[in-house]
């Protein structure tokens, strides 16, 4: 093993994720993090595993812990708030590449990879995540103790594109629109 040092700098460097506030709030009503959102991310694609074998369950799930460590020096911009283009991504590249640099060099390289390839949004394992990743946000947001003026209706739109192409999301979508109505509903 290459230096130990080097891994241990890059995960110290990640619990700032455990202290990224997002803009959804738990059951309980307090902001969830950047590192529970990842975490619950991950725990989604686990267990749909079974749904689609053809894919790279490894790379997938890779992928969810990894995807927003780009957050973890300028913190989470929440969707409906991006109105720049290209600022949070150039953010989130920043980031990416002052972390990976903490690893040794073969390591950083596959975290980079990895991420660009969610970034990209070509590869079915990174339609799947993207997918995975709005559906986890709308769940947090239905299931969440938000505050009165919270936008369910925003949830309604949010990410549909990467659902539309494959059966099984279409369906997931469909039960988390519901739950997101039935939300409106009881807030109306």
């Amino acid at each position: 093993m290459e230096n130990p040092e080097r891994y241990l700098r890059f995960v110290r460097e990640a619990e700032r994720l455990k202290d990224t506030l997002r803009s959804a709030h738990t059951s309980q009503g307090r902001h969830e993090s950047t590192a529970e959102h990842s975490w619950r991310l991950a725990l989604l694609a686990a267990v749909l595993t079974g749904e689609r074998p053809e894919l790279d369950m490894q790379r997938v799930v890779l992928m969810c812990l990894i995807h927003d460590l780009g957050e973890a020096f300028d913190g989470d911009v929440p969707a409906i708030a991006q109105t720049a283009p290209g600022v949070k991504a150039a953010s989130e590249l920043a980031a990416m590449e002052r972390l990976t640099r903490l690893l040794p060099p073969e390591a950083g390289a596959t975290i980079r990879e990895i991420w660009e390839e969610y970034e990209a949004c070509q590869t079915p394992e990174a339609r799947w995540v993207k997918a995975l990743d709005k559906a986890e946000t709308i769940i947090q947001h239905n299931q969440g103790s938000n505050p009165p003026e919270f936008d369910y209706e925003f949830n309604l739109g949010y990410g549909k594109k990467y659902f539309r192409d494959d059966p099984l999301l279409a369906q997931l979508r469909e039960s988390i629109d519901a739950d997101t109505r039935a939300r409106l509903a009881a807030e109306a």
